[in-house]
């Protein structure tokens, strides 16, 4: 119990207990706690950030759909028999679910 700590040693553990604090500051541990400390203000940012994801896959699937249909019609614009009919066939899916709702 009597042994000495070398000064070289302290140094050591300072440099890295200020790397460390550097590192829990640069990856803001105190925010997240301050998150858990107030549940109700992590709710309302998670509900945002919900929202957030719900609009962009709206308008992400409506880009993406835009882009489908645009390409199909343009298939069907060349007449192919293999793509008429398929494009056929959908127009009398579509045709028998909206007489079959009214």
């Amino acid at each position: 119990m009597g042994e000495r700590i070398s000064p070289g040693l302290i140094q050591t553990l300072l440099t890295r207990l200020e790397h460390l604090a550097l590192a829990l500051e640069k990856a803001s541990i105190a925010e997240y706690i301050e998150l858990y400390r107030k549940p109700r203000r992590l709710l309302y940012l998670n509900f945002l950030a919900g929202i957030a994801r719900g609009f962009g896959l709206a308008i992400g699937f409506t880009v993406v759909g835009a882009f489908f249909l645009y390409g199909l019609g343009k298939l069907a614009s060349w007449n192919l028999p293999v793509v008429g009919e398929f494009i056929a066939e959908i127009t009398r899916i579509v045709q028998n679910e909206l007489a079959r709702r009214h």
